[in-house]
């Protein structure tokens, strides 16, 4: 027949009560309480045996090991703690997970024992070391259910990914300093990686506003050029006045002053009907031989962009019949000018290999 159970003792406690285990001998009762605390009691009596100070947040699981001389509490603040069970000295404290401990097991008959956090890691622990022994990867979620079994060959647990996995003890060797070592290179690699993606973010931000800044002034020069060339204004644009410059000059000014590196971004940014306006005053500039290599970049990016838009828009076409002529002409002239300064520092090398002073000469061939 089935055997009964029967409700014999309560006791009150000051907290709320989060976990609770016994000794594998049955004479104590670990308490965690909601203070940060744990007390151990006597089972018969219910008396107070020790108190385990230390946790900063509260307790959420507890185990004894087999010989009932440890006790090993996990925590919200991520760390383990490892206490003898004699006087309630607490033998040392680990940060064990980047998340909250949910779950502790002792390997039956060893000191060893396993953890496992919200931080997705499944984690083995020598108590008697207080060493990381290995970390067991393959949940996707936190971890949430651990249990070993009486032999001590198999581990399970169960996570928020909605599975179960089984674990068996092998025979292979672990070596602690290999594992240490990949450890350490994981973390290395993981700092790596958020150094980057902060710099990234960073770079992001800055390259954005500048961006939007160029873009803006661009097309502020713009909008001062179309008031120049319809003739609205009654008086003179006050920036045109004390520049005492065109609106195509200004135009022109603005955009070499957004720096090479942001050049690309800020156009990207201009609506289209803006990138008629510019595309007509770069055929303007080109014509006039000013900043031609400036003029070539821009020009291509806007055309890669906006090809099908450019060639759709029937008044460009005889700005892009003007564009032909002005780039060939252009490129061959910058091209007729780097020849020249090419020509000009190689005789200038040859100069200065012909008239300089040897420092330093040989004089092996005289000494006898």
């Amino acid at each position: 027949g089935s055997l009964g159970v029967t409700h014999t003792k309560t006791l009150r406690m000051e907290e709320d009560v989060l976990a609770a285990c016994y000794s594998p001998n049955s004479t104590l009762l670990a308490v965690a309480l909601l203070d940060c605390t744990a007390k151990v009691l006597f089972t018969d009596s219910l008396k107070l045996f020790i108190s385990l100070y230390g946790h900063k947040l509260p307790i959420t699981t507890m185990d004894i090991s087999s010989d009932n001389s440890l006790i090993v509490t996990g925590s919200a603040d991520k760390n383990i703690k490892i206490w003898g069970l004699d006087f309630g000295d607490c033998h040392r404290s680990i940060f064990a997970h980047d998340e909250a401990v949910m779950r502790i097991r002792f390997v039956p008959k060893t000191h060893m024992f396993f953890s496992i956090g919200k931080d997705k890691a499944v984690k083995q622990w020598d108590g008697d070391n207080f060493q990381h022994i290995q970390t067991l990867t393959g949940h996707k979620a936190e971890v949430l259910g651990l249990d070993v079994s009486g032999s001590g060959e198999f581990l399970v647990t169960s996570s928020h990914d909605k599975s179960v996995r089984l674990w068996e003890r092998t025979d292979e060797p672990l070596v602690l300093e290999d594992e240490r070592e990949t450890a350490r290179e994981k973390e290395y690699e993981e700092t790596l990686v958020e150094e980057k993606e902060e710099d990234q973010v960073e770079t992001t931000g800055r390259r954005t506003m500048e961006t939007l800044k160029g873009a803006e002034r661009i097309m502020e020069a713009l909008q001062i050029w179309r008031e120049e060339q319809s003739g609205e204004e009654e008086q003179r644009n006050v920036i045109l006045t004390s520049l005492d410059c065109t609106g195509s000059a200004y135009v022109l000014h603005i955009v070499s002053k957004i720096r090479p590196s942001e050049m690309e971004e800020a156009l990207l940014v201009l609506p289209f009907h803006y990138v008629v306006d510019l595309v007509k005053l770069i055929a303007e500039w080109l014509a006039e031989g000013l900043h031609i290599e400036l003029c070539m970049r821009s020009l291509v990016f806007l055309l890669k962009v906006h090809h099908n838009p450019v060639v759709a828009h029937k008044p460009l076409v005889v700005v892009m019949e003007q564009l032909i002529e002005s780039c060939e002409a252009s490129l061959n002239g910058v091209r007729d000018i780097i020849g020249f300064n090419l020509a000009a520092m190689k005789l200038i090398q040859l100069d200065l290999q012909e008239n300089s002073t040897q420092l330093f000469t040989d004089l092996s061939g005289k000494v006898k």
